[in-house]
């Protein structure tokens, strides 16, 4: 650990990651880079967490880069953002590339981390991922981690390098199901029928959430999709897994993004105004369908419930949700299991535009998975979202308050798998 300069105040004791009263230390030089590697600071307690910079790779059809090119892509960019040097990075958390991630991924960068995170738990890694992240930058255990990810989905099955995953495998206890056919989509299609028996959901109001992703999607020029469409087109569409027709699900794109989460300290010689970290959560189910309780609750109404407790906040408060949006079923339950509205709830909340840019509760305001991009795993790009909403970043799409004001209070929640697990962060400006 690198001792604390001499006269250097120590840094205010915080109940959580997010803004606290009190001075915050300078112990930063020039790019951001301490005297030394490690936890760096010094600081007495836990350590305020903001994210510092964001940033995609090219998205959508990208046929020549690889997928470690998109991870450098989003890197330099997220870096460029935060105006901080590469030095000052000393933690990475990459998921989904390579035998070893994240070192195969550390060392196509050029870092050198003392500490890393490789956890994959489907699309709610980078929530999870966020979490431990701040976890070990308000210990001091990191000074800057950043998170980053690339995927040629969509580039690959058309080179036929690979082909579509129907499923996860047929190892462990999946071996049980696949003989009969569950592909990934039939299990999300099978949580919904159920959803829909039990609630009274209807098929309308689970294409009005494609619908209102679409709308967002037009006012996105990196979205794939943005002519817009109508409940009836979804409907009519052809059948890919009952309730689910074509524009149920979400569509393949390559892509990547990278986010920095920095200790306060680094804040002050950041190009942007920090986003912090208020409150996090996360929670895993199940794998095998016959353990799974309640086809209508998601795991992210325990990781939801945590992030919101420890950010001292009420869904109501949000002032937009980035939601991981697969399929038109799981951002309808992730609604409901965040608490914005009471289970069974979910498909008349959805209805009459409340999800679009200048709804009650905008809703993956670039487009989502549904419309704008989705190379993979892809909780990061809710984060990368977030916060450029927060920042007053995200142009024609931009979310704004009454009176024109810039949106201050957050929430992105990934999902993983089929409803397997769940990630949850509650962000805020200022």
């Amino acid at each position: 650990m690198t001792p604390t300069p001499p006269g250097t105040p120590r840094l205010p004791r915080t109940t959580g990651h997010g803004p606290s009263s009190g001075s915050v230390t300078d112990s930063v030089t020039g790019s951001g880079s301490t005297s030394g590697s490690g936890s760096g600071s010094g600081a007495v307690g836990k350590r305020k967490v903001a994210v510092v910079g964001v940033s995609l790779s090219d998205c959508g059809r990208v046929d020549e880069a690889t997928p470690y090119a998109l991870h450098a892509q989003a890197a330099r960019r997220a870096l460029a953002d935060s105006g901080l040097g590469r030095e000052v990075v000393d933690g990475l958390a990459s998921a989904g590339l390579g035998t070893l991630a994240p070192i195969e991924v550390a060392e196509y960068l050029g870092l050198k981390p003392c500490w890393v995170d490789s956890t994959s738990v489907g699309g709610s890694t980078w929530e999870v991922m966020a979490a431990h992240a701040a976890d070990a930058i308000a210990a001091g255990h990191a000074n800057a981690v950043l998170l980053v990810y690339g995927s040629t989905a969509r580039a690959d099955i058309k080179a036929g390098r690979r082909t579509g995953n129907l499923s996860f495998g047929a190892r462990g206890p999946l071996q049980f199901e696949v003989p009969y056919g569950h592909t990934l989509v039939a299990k999300y299609a099978m949580a919904a029928r159920r959803h829909m028996h039990q609630y009274g959901t209807t098929l309308e109001q689970l294409a009005s959430v494609a619908v209102q992703a679409r709308a967002n999607a037009a006012d996105n020029p990196q979205a794939m999709f943005r002519d817009p469409i109508t409940v009836d087109d979804v409907l009519s569409g052809p059948m890919i897994a009952d309730p689910f027709t074509k524009l149920h699900c979400c569509i393949r794109s390559d892509g990547g993004a990278a986010v920095l989460l920095a200790a306060e300290e680094y804040v002050r010689d950041c190009r942007t105004d920090p986003v912090w970290i208020l409150g996090t959560g996360e929670h895993v189910s199940h794998t095998t369908m016959s353990e799974w309780a309640d086809f209508t609750v998601s795991p992210a109404t325990v990781s939801g419930r945590l992030a919101f407790e420890r950010a001292g906040l009420r869904p109501d408060e949000m002032d937009l949700a980035e939601i991981y949006d697969a399929f038109t079923y799981m951002t309808l339950v992730t609604l409901e299991d965040l608490g914005f509205c009471a289970k069974g709830e979910g498909g008349a909340f959805v209805e009459k535009g409340r999800l679009t840019l200048n709804g009650d509760l905008p809703v993956n305001t670039d487009g989502g998975g549904l419309s704008a991009q989705h190379p993979g795993m892809r909780g990061l790009f809710l984060l990368v979202e977030a916060v450029r909403q927060l920042r007053g970043e995200a142009g024609e799409r931009q979310v704004h308050k009454a009176g024109g004001r810039l949106p201050e209070l957050a929430v992105a929640s990934g999902t993983g798998g089929w409803f397997c697990s769940s990630g949850t962060v509650v962000l805020g400006r200022g």
